[in-house]
């Protein structure tokens, strides 16, 4: 029977999700059974109808999802068995084999280890379209399949698990993926522990495994040390730019939260070794030196008596009751606590050498090990917690200090009184003393957050609060103002000026004037001498982070990512002349415009020498969970990252761009330009805010309750205030998708009608040749592919001025035939043919996603014109709906 054959084939996972989604929605609703079977039309149905067959292709959208998610694994396990590890793309196995292979010693590759610095930050930003609890069903959905893949199973014991996953199915079914009420932030950071939970905690030692083994096969006999180099980072809870919800006490709320949640995976995985740690003293003979070692853990844990008694001869089981004992007290704020994390790894340190000294070896790689990674990636903390502030608040803020301490002697931020102020009040190192009463509620917020930051880094791990991240940083006096409110807070190490700020500063430079200024602002920055000493107290590293969201809607696709590139290398060159290493902090999205891309080739397109051992990346909203739902994509994922930052830092000799990269950097200059003027053409035609406002829903978005922070950072109504997110989720709601593509047309046509054959030939080594280009060129054929100008036109329709639309979604039109046509001439094939399997399943999907869109059009219409009556509530429900499943159908919302 069909239920009882091994599934084999991703054929078979949709036909088998598909038929079992058809009987749960036969038995409920025939009309979209029929839908979702393409014997029907969205369009036809009744009005009643519609909320339910959205939800029913937005269900089947997420089990397609699920179904690529299970082939994919299968796919890398069945390369790993056939061709062996080492052939596996992304792997460490590939990484190590190709170092030892380039003549690395195993000196070197310690040497590289012992630098890497992996930072996956999570981050609150509203795309993140499902629920906890719709994941949690997804996760289930995903671990039938893998069971049902197992041979082992009897016919009947296959088609209860069949039972099962139906059962799965009407519950997802049955849940609805609309939010309510907008999440507080306090959902928001128990979105984002799920994730660690159920999957990152336990990836991550196996991560650190996976490389060992590596090592230990391509260097045989060589010694190595892996140390902890993944450190994860959240903003949930930080990030309070633009989001008056994060507020100190939510911070301080926050950390505790992280707090507990590493703390109480610890309790767990402590729990379990004292019920392994059997091994008698009858039967083994304990080094002589581990008897202090173990008096000392059972005086320090208070339950010295109470251990002996209920665990005699059983030395290691005591030893480690005791650190139970402990750590339930660091939990608990006992007299027994951990004073630091680094005290608890230390005594699992000692577990780990004690079962080595008595033939334990394998029991201590087992149990202990991967806990002794563990915490040297978690702490006890689980996350650094990044604060994010805008610079305007920021220097409005030091503006109201200034006025307060010296009425008589007001200054504006930005004038040379203000840089020199900033500059007095550092080299004083005084503390402010100041009545908060006389205080702004945003002053008061301020000067609260950062008393929460001193507090946390003060405590039991001082890696709790990570960095404060300026957004909007535009001079070297943003970045001041930041350092002498950490000092007027009481983050000075001396209070003469002559010491340093115990808080990391970070700037973000998001548009491209700003990239464009990056370099003169580091250099100033570094040449003061507090920065400086700051700076190497925290290893003589300076972290840069850089906005691909913010420099896309400024200026494009294209010259966005040509303009981080060289704000990359020209910062680089910045940090070596002041001997500070500059590590790059990626604030990348989903989708293509915001900086997704393929991890590992991302990484390797970056230019050389800016990885340097550390990478931190952003990981938003639903690539969070399209990464980290289930144990065996997120290890993939971290092993990906991870492995692509060691071997870029490394470097082969097959990683060297040509000698001709001088020619390639001074074409993608001209075409990076050409490409943002015909961008900014665009965005200046007459009329084109009304197109983007009534051709989208972006209106509609904020009623989707996604994120806990506004849509708009203070409020105004133009495109400049709306943030980068909600500006690509709508081009991709009514699938113009021009923040992926457009400008690249008109670019490409103009290098090629000045430069003749000639530019054409330069062009087809670029794309051989320029990882750079190469990736840009992909990612833009990819998104082309996903770009429906038909559909497009619908959207267009909804624009009450009918002649400006017209113009508009001509010229959009005309660039992207031109952009289609010119990309296809340089790879030489049809859009996307190079990438089957994107190209097959967009294909599957498209029928239902046209249908979707126009039902969308449809209800945009109503909701726009019946405004507070009952069929508007109606209507506007639909239209949350529909605008889930095209989320759920291009795999990303921004």
């Amino acid at each position: 029977m069909e239920q009882s054959r091994r599934i084999r084939f991703r054929e078979d996972e949709r036909s088998l999700l598909l038929r079992l989604l058809l009987q749960v929605a036969s038995a409920r609703e025939p009309e979209i059974a029929a839908v979702l079977s393409g014997r029907r039309s969205l369009v036809s149905l009744a009005a009643e109808q519609r909320i339910p067959a959205l939800q029913a292709s937005g269900v089947w959208f997420q089990l397609l999802t699920i179904a690529d998610e299970l082939l994919a694994m299968r796919r890398r396990r069945e390369l790993e068995q056939g061709a062996g590890v080492d052939e596996v793309p992304g792997s460490f196995a590939s990484v190590i084999a190709q170092m030892a292979a380039n003549g690395h010693s195993a000196g070197e590759v310690q040497a590289a280890l012992d630098e890497l610095c992996v930072g996956p930050t999570m981050t609150a930003h509203p795309t993140e379209a499902k629920r906890v609890t719709v994941l949690e069903i997804h996760r289930r959905i995903y671990r039938k399949l893998t069971e049902l893949d197992q041979p082992r199973w009897a016919p009947d014991e296959r088609d209860l698990l069949v039972a099962d996953l139906e059962s799965e199915i009407e519950l997802l079914w049955m849940t609805g993926e609309l939010r309510l009420e907008r999440p507080t932030v306090e959902r928001e950071i128990a979105w984002g522990l799920h994730f660690f939970r159920e999957v990152i905690f336990e990836a991550t030692p196996q991560l650190y495994g996976k490389l060992q083994g590596a090592f230990e096969r391509h260097y045989p006999g060589e010694p190595i040390r892996i140390p902890s180099f993944m450190r994860y980072a959240s903003w949930i809870g930080g990030d309070r730019d633009g989001n008056p919800n994060v507020t100190a006490l939510v911070t301080a709320h926050a950390v505790a939260e992280y707090r507990n949640t590493a703390i109480g995976w610890y309790l767990t995985q402590v729990q379990r070794l004292v019920r392994v740690l059997s091994a008698s003293s009858n039967v083994i003979d304990l080094p002589a030196s581990f008897k202090p070692v173990l008096q000392m853990a059972l005086d320090k844990s208070g339950q010295a008596q109470e251990i002996a008694i209920r665990n005699p001869d059983e030395p290691l089981r005591q030893f480690a009751s005791a650190l139970l004992a402990r750590l339930e007290a660091t939990r608990d704020g006992g007299p027994a606590a951990y004073l630091s994390a680094e005290a608890f790894r230390a005594d699992l340190n000692g577990l780990s050498c004690v079962l080595e000294a008595i033939g334990g070896r394998a029991v201590a790689r087992r149990f202990v090990q991967p806990l002794l990674w563990q915490v040297g990636s978690f702490g006890f903390r689980t996350v650094s917690l990044d604060i994010r502030q805008n610079s305007t608040v920021v220097n409005r803020v030091l503006a109201e200090l200034f006025a307060l301490t010296n009425p008589a002697g007001p200054v504006a931020a930005g004038t040379p009184q203000w840089s020199a102020r900033i500059r007095a009040a550092l080299s004083e190192g005084k503390r402010l003393e100041i009545d908060a009463s006389r205080l702004s509620p945003e002053a008061g917020e301020m000067l609260s957050t950062f008393s929460v930051i001193r507090e946390q880094i003060s405590s039991s791990d001082a890696d709790a609060v990570g960095s404060f991240v300026l957004s909007m940083t535009r001079s070297a006096d943003d970045l001041l103002a930041v350092y002498l409110l950490a000092q007027y807070c009481g983050l000075s190490t001396a209070p003469d000026g002559g010491g340093t700020i115990r808080l990391r500063i970070v700037p973000l430079f998001e548009t491209i004037a700003d990239l464009q200024a990056a370099p003169v602002i580091l250099n100033e920055l570094l040449g003061i001498s507090l920065v400086r000493r700051t700076v190497r107290d925290f290893g003589a590293r300076q972290e840069i982070m850089l906005g691909y969201s913010d420099s896309n809607k400024d200026g494009g696709f294209l010259a966005s990512n040509w303009e981080l590139a060289k704000a990359q290398k020209r910062l680089a060159a910045i940090g070596r002349k002041h001997r500070v290493r500059i590590s790059f902090f990626h604030g990348r999205g989903g989708s293509v415009s915001r900086g997704g891309a393929p991890t590992g080739r991302a990484i390797a397109a970056q230019p050389a020498g800016t990885v340097a051992g550390a990478m931190r990346v952003t990981e938003q909203g639903e690539v969070v969970s399209s990464k980290f739902a289930n144990r065996g994509t997120g290890l993939n994922q971290l092993e990906v990252l991870a492995a692509g930052v060691l071997a870029h830092s490394v470097g082969s000799p097959g990683s060297v761009e040509p000698k001709e990269t001088p020619e390639f950097d001074e074409a993608l200059e001209a075409l990076a330009g050409m490409s943002q003027a015909s961008y900014a053409g665009l965005m200046a035609e007459p009329g084109f805010l009304d197109y983007f406002n009534q051709a989208s829903p972006v209106a509609e978005l904020a009623l989707l309750k996604m994120g806990s922070r506004p849509d708009r950072r203070f409020g105004a109504s133009g495109i400049a205030d709306l943030r980068a997110i909600p500006w690509v989720f709508a081009w991709s709601q009514n699938r113009h998708l021009l923040t992926g593509w457009y400008g690249i047309g008109s670019a490409l046509s103009a290098f090629v009608t000045v430069r003749g054959e000639a530019g054409r030939d330069l062009l087809a080594r670029m794309f051989e040749h320029s990882r750079f280009f190469r990736l840009i060129v992909d990612e833009a054929e990819k998104t082309l592919y996903q770009s429906d100008m038909e559909i497009a036109r619908l959207y267009a329709g909804l624009v009450s001025d009918s002649q400006a639309a017209g113009r508009i979604y001509a010229r959009i039109a005309a660039e992207y035939e031109l952009t289609r046509r010119l990309i296809g001439d340089l790879t030489g094939g049809d859009l996307s043919a190079r990438f089957p399997m994107f190209k097959r399943r967009f294909d599957n999907l498209r029928r239902q996603m046209d249908d979707i869109h126009r039902l969308q059009v449809e209800l945009l219409r109503e909701v726009r014109s019946k405004i507070g009556t009952a069929d508007q509530k109606r209507a506007t429900d639909a239209l949350l709906v529909s605008i889930n499943c095209i989320s759920a159908g291009l795999g990303w919302t921004g």
